[in-house]
């Protein structure tokens, strides 16, 4: 219950008893880790001013009732959650002036006292009127509980609705059905976000509800056991985050969430969000089922005799019985240890669910898979997990029921495991479960589609809490379990080089430059000189950044990726040689333009959503800072820069965002002329957005910005990586930075993650000869320190 003061306080109904109710909702807010006692005793106590109230409005004795529903009816609310109130009456007692007399005499107190209420006033008949029209409220009233008042007229209204709820509940699935499919497009799914909705999302309190609408609908059982404990896991997170926040609203944000925690005595945020996860997922499987439930259930009706079920075979012990797979009477899980594997193959390629109960007896009876896995088990574990969609369903059973972490006992690492990257949508096996979904549409591109499923399925099963290097601890763990999975020693040795080098290709295609040849070195190393594990780590490295979200798939990433591959492509086949691209018909009469007007040139293409900048201009000192801040200035983001000299012309070429602002040729034309003259006054656009930039929760960077010199990644440049915040003018601070130590910058290589930048630079001191440029040591050590100063560093007092 919200317990926020109001003007109307300080009215006449600021009395002792007002002053006791805020008290004990004071009370629930210093203790939010009391559970459902707690919530019981808040109720109690709301009830019995409640019944004050009415007592101090003197109704009727009959025909009027005060009633409550949603969370207050149902006795779980929490300290800042609504009160929801209803004047039930029968339309006679009252008199047609007397009902908002009543209703008055009872909200404004309520109102006085600073709690949050949502009240209406119904009769019986509008109550059922409103219930076939609203399913919300019809879910709602379900719940009604008589709190004052005449208690035969509340109770015979529950029965009305309850049993109006009974008779067209049938007819009403489908639109359950569209409202959780709904509310999970608005809001998510629980489980898999880093700043969830506990009440709306999928798998939170609204779904309990709705379970719970079901249930009384009696279409099907209630599921007790798990169900229970991760509806007090949902309410008691909930509660916690009303008492630490001091406000209204079940959206778990970030910056609360190390509070939330330390309210319910749980170690740290991730902890916290791994057990939200875990309830989440309970709540979400647990209606599900139940909803499948209500929509298989059927009515006999009298003198009808009983039907045998309708069995269809799928495979040898397995058949589909209402729409599942389950076992056939032949099956015999205690002497085949293969069935639970192909149960679960068979449910994906026919596109059917598991049913749980299946899966928990097999989870239950069936016999241990031999080590290592016979080859029917890994056959049947492929074409699961190449079964596309249909495999996030099927595995979410297999989960629930435990069957995953008993053929990888690994998977419990992983399970339900936060990743708090703004680039992730989904938590660890989540993500992993996507990355297979994803490989499906590309296993025509690799000559192993088995090796590229598995290694899908455990490229992150490093991510353990405290490993820094997920890839490094990743890779045994994977070997080890795909020996365990049948796979032979060579194909294990696979999936382990996969799994080490599956960050390889992006990192490569995104911060190194490609006209380096010890960018394809590296790549070529990586994939052991084979041309088949290239293919197949180009699969990976997109089916990884699809399921990730769309921020990690971009065109402009894909090209990047693309490119690189091909280059190692053609020095795997001996083609020579893998230097800088050569300058393009266009690039070359903008030069020949350059040279005989003496005055720089511009021009801006588009390629699959990424705008291209070229700018050619005599080559001066200070040239790729002014280009990055007239850019900046546009609102244009970089994204990446490739600088070159041709007899003293430079041809540089910036991938910029092309979002709704478009790169305006003549004005960059411009504004460089202008610079080139010394006129600043062209970058007092970029000062003002400075000026105005704010960081965002993701920007905050409390350990400062980091600069590292990553040797041996170019044979004949420095090469520099900053990684910071990102703001508008970051890049062109950095390039006025080398421009006044004399440094030139030969490439750059931009990316931004949730406010965070990773420039990667490829720096020759200036005017050096090709291959002659590498900075020396003392060198290196002052355009560290100064960049670091560039990027936000502020050295401690």
């Amino acid at each position: 219950m919200n317990s926020s003061t109001d003007a109307r306080a300080a009215g006449p109904h600021r009395d002792l008893r007002r002053e006791r109710l805020l008290q004990a909702v004071r009370s629930t807010l210093a203790d939010p880790a009391g559970g459902p006692a707690r919530r019981e005793t808040l109720a109690a106590t709301v009830d019995d001013w409640l019944v004050e109230v009415w007592r101090d409005a003197r109704p009727p004795s009959t025909g009027v009732a005060l009633v409550a529903v949603g969370s207050h009816a149902r006795r779980d609310a929490g300290p800042a959650s609504d009160l929801d109130l209803v004047l039930l009456h029968d339309g006679k007692s009252l008199g047609r002036s007397g009902v908002p007399v009543l209703a008055e005499r009872l909200w404004y107190p309520v109102w006085d006292s600073g709690l949050r209420l949502d009240h209406s006033v119904r009769t019986v008949d509008t109550c059922r009127e409103i219930s076939r029209h609203d399913l919300a409220a019809a879910l709602g009233l379900l719940d009604l509980r008589v709190v004052a008042g005449d208690a035969a007229l509340g109770l015979r209204t529950r029965e009305v609705l309850r049993e109006q709820w009974r008779s067209g509940a049938r007819s009403r699935l489908d639109e359950i059905a569209a409202s959780l499919a709904e509310r999970s497009r608005l809001h998510g799914e629980l489980a898999y976000l880093l700043e969830g909705d506990l009440k709306e999302a999928r798998g939170g309190l609204r779904d309990v509800v709705d379970l719970h609408a079901l249930v009384a609908s009696w279409l099907a059982d209630s599921p007790h056991g798990e169900m229970d404990r991760a509806t007090t896991t949902l309410l008691d997170v909930r509660d916690a985050l009303h008492a630490v926040a001091g406000r209204s609203g079940e959206r778990l944000l970030l910056a609360e969430q190390d509070a939330v925690a330390v309210a319910l005595g749980i170690p740290d945020a991730d902890t916290l969000l791994t057990r939200v996860a875990s309830a989440a997922r309970t709540v979400s499987h647990s209606l599900d089922l139940t909803l499948r439930r209500a929509r298989g259930s059927t009515t006999r009706r009298r003198g009808l005799r009983r039907q045998k079920p309708r069995l269809r075979p799928l495979e040898r012990g397995l058949v589909e019985h209402v729409g599942a797979v389950v076992l056939s009477s032949a099956a015999a899980p205690v002497s085949d240890p293969t069935i639970s594997v192909r149960a679960a193959a068979a449910a994906a390629a026919h596109g059917l669910p598991l049913s749980p109960v299946t899966a928990t007896h097999l989870a239950r009876t069936s016999v241990p898979l031999p080590v290592p896995w016979p080859q029917q088990a890994t056959e049947a574990l492929v074409r699961l997990l190449g079964a596309g969609e249909a495999l996030a369903g099927v595995w979410e059973t297999l989960d629930q029921a435990g069957l995953a972490t008993t053929w990888i006992p690994e998977w419990a690492g992983v399970r339900n495991r936060p990743q708090r990257t703004a680039v992730h949508r989904h938590t660890v096996d989540r993500h992993l479960v996507q990355t297979c979904i994803e490989a499906t549409a590309l296993l025509d591109r690799v000559s192993r589609p088995d090796l590229l499923l598995v290694t899908a399925l455990l490229h992150d099963i490093g991510k353990l809490p405290g490993a820094m290097d997920h890839c490094g601890v990743g890779a045994p763990i994977a070997h080890r379990v795909a020996t365990r999975l049948g796979f032979p020693a060579a194909d294990a040795a696979v999936v382990e080089r996969m799994v080490r080098e599956h960050l390889t290709l992006v990192e490569l295609a995104t911060r190194r430059d490609p006209d380096d040849p010890r960018t394809v070195d590296a790549l070529v190393a990586a994939v052991g000189g084979r041309e088949d594990l290239l293919d197949l780590l180009r699969a990976l490295t997109e089916a990884d950044a699809r399921a990730a979200g769309p921020a990690a798939w971009t065109p402009w990433r894909r090209r990047l990726v693309d490119d690189l591959v091909e280059r190692a492509r053609a020095d795997l086949h001996g083609v020579e040689p893998t230097g800088p691209s050569p300058l393009t018909a266009t690039e070359e009469e903008l030069v020949r333009d350059v040279r005989a007007a003496g005055e720089p040139r511009v021009e801006v293409s588009t390629l699959d959503g990424v705008q291209t900048v070229t700018l050619v201009a005599p080559d001066r000192p200070g040239l790729f800072a002014d280009a990055a801040g007239l850019l900046a200035s546009q609102g244009l983001g970089v994204r990446s820069a490739l600088v070159r000299t041709v007899d003293g012309v430079a041809v540089d070429t910036w991938s910029v965002h092309a979002g709704t602002t478009v790169a305006d040729a003549p004005v960059l034309r411009t504004g460089l002329v202008r610079l080139a003259d010394g006129d600043l006054s062209v970058l007092d656009r970029l000062a003002r957005r400075e000026a105005a930039w704010r960081p965002g929760r993701s920007g905050v960077d409390p350990a400062g910005p980091r600069v590292v010199v990553l040797s041996g990644a170019s044979a004949d440049a420095t090469v520099i990586e900053v990684r910071a915040v990102d703001r508008p003018g970051l890049l062109h601070a950095l390039g006025a930075t080398l421009r006044d130590l004399g440094v030139d910058v030969r490439s750059a290589h931009v990316a931004t993650h949730g406010g965070r930048a990773v420039d990667v630079l490829y720096l020759t001191e200036a005017g050096s000869a090709v291959g002659q440029g590498r900075l020396s040591a003392a060198r290196t050590g002052a355009v560290v320190g100064a960049l670091m100063a560039a990027a936000g560093w502020e050295p401690a007092a």
